[in-house]
């Protein structure tokens, strides 16, 4: 099987966005020790930024724990929740797919025409657009939803560990303080962008 199209790399309300099409990457020092299974030793050209480099390596090490939970299931990361969005948000245009998940038009194709191939999603047309396509999760994608639930709660009980309600509740209020500084300056980038074309 090749590379996945939907893959994870920053944090968001749900800990982890998402875009298709592009790489996801960790920078790292290689080291002669012995490193621990998913673990990269901090480079100390990152000594400047060390919540960014903790950030990434966490971002990585949630990646590969989704990945092997996925894998059961025949998807990859970030198919998901491509599915979660279509069980709350029903038929969607594959446009305002790839607009929602921040991608490009062919970056999604990819993805949904995989989904498909293994039935879990359909195509049709809009019936009140002739030149879109809706996009709706099938009986067996809908099937997965439980699945998902249980494999999204182990992924959470691996992530959290033996952490407090306490410490979780600090940990989620500090994420969404990331998530809102990136927020705005990635708007702040954009946005000149969007004016100009």
């Amino acid at each position: 099987m090749g590379p996945p199209e939907l893959v994870i790399v920053g944090f968001t309300s749900h800990a982890v966005s998402t875009h298709i099409g592009q790489p996801w990457f960790i920078v790292g020092r290689v080291t002669s020790g012995r490193a621990a299974r998913g673990r990269v030793a901090s480079s100390t050209a990152a000594s400047g930024g060390p919540v960014s480099n903790v950030l990434i390596r966490v971002t990585r090490l949630h990646l590969m724990r989704a990945r092997q939970l996925l894998q059961g299931l025949g998807l990859y990361p970030g198919h998901e929740l491509l599915l979660m969005h279509l069980w709350d948000a029903g038929p969607q245009r594959q446009t305002d797919l790839a607009i929602e998940f921040d991608t490009d038009s062919a970056s999604m194709t990819r993805t949904v025409q995989r989904l498909e191939r293994a039935g879990f999603v359909r195509r049709r047309p809009d019936p009140h657009d002739g030149r879109a396509t809706l996009v709706e999760s099938t009986p067996a994608g809908m099937a997965l939803r439980a699945r998902i639930e249980r494999l999204w709660t182990e992924l959470e009980a691996a992530t959290v560990g033996e952490m407090t309600m306490s410490r979780q509740r600090q940990l989620l209020r500090g994420l969404h303080c990331v998530e809102t500084n990136l927020s705005s300056a990635t708007s702040a980038i954009t946005a000149p962008a969007r004016r100009r074309s």
